[in-house]
C-alpha cells in the first residue's frame, strides 16, 4: 500500500514567520520530497524498470566505432554528427539477453540512425567493428523506422515492406517512443505504440545496447546535427506477463523448419516437416521419387543430373491443392542452377514427359544460366513470373550463389498475386485480368487452354537437372 503524506502550510498575511518556524517548514517539505522520490523508486523497482541513463552524465556507457560527439545535457543524451568518421555508437558497458527496452528520441534533422541491441564488438571480427541487431530510425520517404537491420553483418532481417501498417507510426519532427522486446529467439519492436517488426532468430542471444550516430556525407552539409535520447529504461529478464500479447503482423522466422507461436496464431503451418516425404509425391506419381531427391538435415535437395527438365527424380508436388494462400520457402542455388516453385499446377495437362505446367516463381542463377538471357525483357530471371513478367530490379534482394534466400508467394482471394525475394516485394499482378491474359498470349503458354486460371492447384518444386536445395516451407490458407 502506498503511503500518502499531506502537509498543510498556512501563511498569515501581514505577519512575519519566525525564522525557526520557516526552517521547520522547509525541513518538512524536503522530507516529503525525499519520501515521494523513495516511493516512486520503490514502485519502479517492483515493476522491474531500471534507468540506463542517470540524466546527468554518461556513466555506464562507452563509445565505439566513429568519433561522433556524445554529451549529457538537460536530462538528455545528445549525439552530434561529425564529418569523415564511420558510424558511431554509445554502448552500454553491460550486456543484455532477455529484456524490454523503452526510450524516446528526437532528430534535429532528417538523417538515418538506429538503436543497437544484442550487439557486439570483438577484436576477432573486423577489428572490433560493431555488429548486431538494430531497430531502424528512418525518416526518409521509404518509411522503414521500426524495422530490424543487422549492422555490420547480414543486413536487413525485417524490412518494413513486410508491415505497411506500421510504416506511418514514426513522427519526423517530434519525440518518438521506441520499444524493443527480446525473449529467447523472439524479437519484437514498436514505434509510438504501433507494432512494427517481429523476428525469430538465434544468431545473437546477448549483447550490448547502443545509440547510433550515423556517418554523414563528406560535403559536411549534415555536420553538427543532433539526435537526442531521453527516458532510457530497461527491464531485465521480464516475467511472461510483462511481455506484450501477440498481434497479427507478419513474422520473419529464421529458425529452420519451425513455426513460431505468433505464426501459428497468424494461421501458418509447415508445408514440409523437414524430415520425411510426408505431404509430397512425384508429379503424376503415387509416391515420392526413389532417386534424384533427398531429404536430410532439414533440407530437401534435387541433385545434379544432366541439366534438363525432369533430369533424374522429376518434379514433386503437394498432395493437397490450394486456391488462395501465402507460401514462404528458403532456397539455395549452386552455380549455374535452374529450378522453380510452381503454383496452380494441374496434372491433367499432358506435358509429354516435360516439367509440369503452372505459374512459376523462377529460381535461377541469373549470372551463369543461359535461361536468364532468354524470354522477353528478363522475364526468366530469379523471382520473376517465368516467361510472363519480370521482377523489379532490387539489388538489395540479390544474395551471392550458395547463400540461403527467402522466397514468398501470396495469392489473395481476389486473385491479386505477389512475388517476394529476401524481404522485398519484386512483382505483383492480377491473375485473370486482361493484362495477365495479354502476357500469356505472347508467352510460351499461349497454346495452353485456361493457363493459370484454375480455381485451385498443387504447389510444385521443379527438377531441372541442377542441384538446388529447399527448406522452411510454410503455408497459410487465405479466405
Amino acid at each position: 500500500m502506498q503511503s500518502v503524506v499531506k502537509v498543510r502550510i498556512i501563511l498569515y498575511f501581514g505577519s512575519l514567520i519566525p525564522e525557526l518556524v520557516m526552517k521547520k517548514i522547509l525541513l518538512v517539505c524536503g522530507s516529503v520530497l525525499l519520501l515521494t522520490g523513495a516511493l516512486q523508486a520503490q514502485k519502479a523497482s517492483k515493476s522491474g524498470w531500471q534507468d540506463l541513463f542517470n540524466g546527468k552524465d554518461l556513466k555506464g556507457w562507452k563509445q565505439l566505432g566513429g568519433k561522433a560527439i556524445y554529451t549529457a545535457r538537460n536530462g538528455e543524451i545528445v549525439g552530434t554528427t561529425v564529418v569523415n568518421t564511420p558510424n558511431s555508437f554509445l554502448a552500454t558497458e553491460k550486456d543484455y539477453g532477455d529484456f524490454i527496452l523503452e526510450l524516446e528520441f528526437k532528430l534535429d534533422k532528417e538523417f538515418n540512425s538506429g538503436i543497437q541491441f544484442r550487439s557486439q564488438s570483438r577484436p576477432d571480427y573486423n577489428n572490433g567493428r560493431v555488429f548486431g541487431y538494430q531497430m531502424e530510425i528512418d525518416p526518409s520517404d521509404r518509411k522503414w523506422s521500426g524495422g530490424i537491420y543487422e549492422e555490420g553483418r547480414r543486413g536487413w532481417q525485417y524490412p518494413m515492406e513486410y508491415n505497411p501498417g506500421g510504416q506511418n507510426a514514426f513522427k519526423k519532427t517530434d519525440w518518438n517512443k521506441y520499444r524493443i522486446e527480446c525473449r529467447g529467439n523472439e524479437i519484437r519492436t514498436w514505434v509510438n505504440g504501433v507494432a512494427t517488426a517481429h523476428l525469430v532468430d538465434t544468431a545473437l542471444p546477448k549483447g550490448f545496447i547502443a545509440l547510433q550516430v550515423h556517418s554523414i556525407g563528406k560535403d559536411g552539409a549534415d555536420a553538427g546535427k543532433d539526435i537526442r535520447w531521453r527516458n532510457v529504461r530497461i527491464i531485465e529478464n521480464p516475467s511472461p506477463s510483462q511481455y506484450s500479447p501477440y498481434d497479427n503482423i507478419y513474422v520473419v522466422n529464421n529458425v529452420v523448419n519451425t513455426v513460431s507461436a505468433q505464426q501459428k496464431k497468424n494461421g501458418f503451418q509447415l508445408l514440409w516437416d523437414g524430415k520425411s516425404s510426408k505431404g509430397w509425391r512425384g508429379y503424376n506419381q503415387k509416391g515420392f521419387p526413389d532417386k534424384g531427391w533427398t531429404y536430410n538435415d532439414g533440407t530437401m535437395t534435387i541433385h545434379n543430373s544432366n541439366g534438363d527438365e525432369m533430369g533424374s527424380g522429376g518434379d514433386i508436388v503437394t498432395e493437397k491443392e490450394y486456391s488462395a494462400f501465402e507460401v514462404e520457402f528458403e532456397f539455395k542455388l549452386t552455380k549455374g542452377a535452374n529450378s522453380g516453385v510452381k503454383y496452380f499446377v494441374k496434372e491433367s495437362y499432358d506435358t509429354k514427359g516435360k516439367s509440369a505446367i503452372g505459374l512459376e516463381y523462377q529460381v535461377l542463377d541469373d549470372e551463369t544460366h543461359p535461361d536468364a538471357k532468354l524470354g522477353r525483357d528478363g522475364n526468366r530471371t530469379l523471382a520473376s513470373l517465368y516467361d510472363l513478367m519480370t521482377r523489379k530490379q532490387e539489388k538489395r534482394a540479390l544474395l551471392p550463389i550458395g547463400e540461403w534466400n527467402k522466397g514468398r508467394i501470396i495469392v489473395y482471394p481476389n486473385n491479386h498475386v505477389e512475388h517476394w525475394l529476401n524481404g522485398f516485394k519484386v512483382l505483383e499482378y492480377e491473375r485473370g485480368s486482361q493484362a495477365f491474359k495479354d502476357l500469356v498470349a505472347i508467352s510460351k503458354y499461349k497454346n495452353w487452354n485456361n493457363f493459370g486460371l484454375w480455381p485451385e492447384g498443387r504447389l510444385l518444386l521443379q527438377d531441372h537437372g541442377n542441384e538446388v536445395s529447399y527448406r522452411s516451407l510454410r503455408i497459410k490458407t487465405l479466405k
